[in-house]
């Protein structure tokens, strides 16, 4: 069961500014990495549903993330449909991501008081996720969907919106800038965080000192230093 409530989840998002996702077939892999986030100050965790028997290896992460980092809330993304979202919220899952927006997914998640983030392409498509309950609704694929400028526009009849783009999201503060100026509350970041040389190399040191640049760019541009 989730081990973090939906109010806290819907906070640590909002203020850590930035949810990292990654996905490896490997337990190990994905433990080193998500130390190296938490040791940079991460507290908010996506594990993609990607390859076979992903779960499983959920699974080992969770209990490592539950015996180690407590506060440190981790989800699922890549989340297709129902029962999928079942399924990781009975491994631990305090959130989840969907690449879509699913009404049978938002339902099982709201029954659970789970918080859901559906992905999202269009001002109806944002509107039905609000219909559904969704706090946070995450623009997928970000760059793809109009970027920076399309968020401003949303924004602009609907100002309650809670954006969370993902895909054409760099760590260059020029384009986290353009993010946040847009009105983003955080954002998501994959392969650009997780670049493949890194993983390839090993190289958890380097991961973890570009955490911490991430999340002292971020806290720069909002003014929370």
């Amino acid at each position: 069961m989730a081990t973090h409530s939906r109010t806290d989840v819907i906070l640590k998002i909002r203020d850590t500014g930035v949810v990292p996702v990654f996905y490896h077939p490997d337990a190990s892999i994905v433990k080193e990495v998500l130390q190296a986030c938490y040791e940079g100050g991460i507290r908010v965790f996506e594990f993609t549903n990607r390859g076979d028997l992903a779960h499983e290896v959920f699974t080992e992460v969770g209990r490592f993330c539950r015996a180690n980092f407590p506060d440190l809330v981790l989800g699922a993304g890549s989340v297709p449909d129902a029962p999928t979202a079942v399924l990781y919220m009975q491994l631990g899952a305090s959130f989840v991501v969907s690449p879509t927006l699913d009404a049978e997914t938002a339902r099982v998640c709201n029954r659970r008081k789970v918080l859901w983030i559906p992905g999202c392409g269009s001002a109806t498509e944002i509107q039905q996720a609000h219909d559904l309950g969704a706090e946070y609704v995450k623009i997928f694929p970000g760059q793809s969907v109009g970027g920076p400028a399309f968020v401003r526009n949303i924004l602009g009849p609907m100002p309650w919106s809670s954006l969370l783009p993902t895909g054409g999201v760099s760590t260059d503060k020029k384009s986290l800038q353009e993010w946040f100026d847009a009105g983003v509350a955080a954002v998501g970041m994959g392969s650009a965080l997780f670049t493949q040389k890194l993983i390839a190399q090993k190289d958890f040191a380097l991961l973890e000192e570009k955490v911490k640049e991430l999340l002292f760019t971020i806290r720069e541009i909002r003014g929370d230093l």
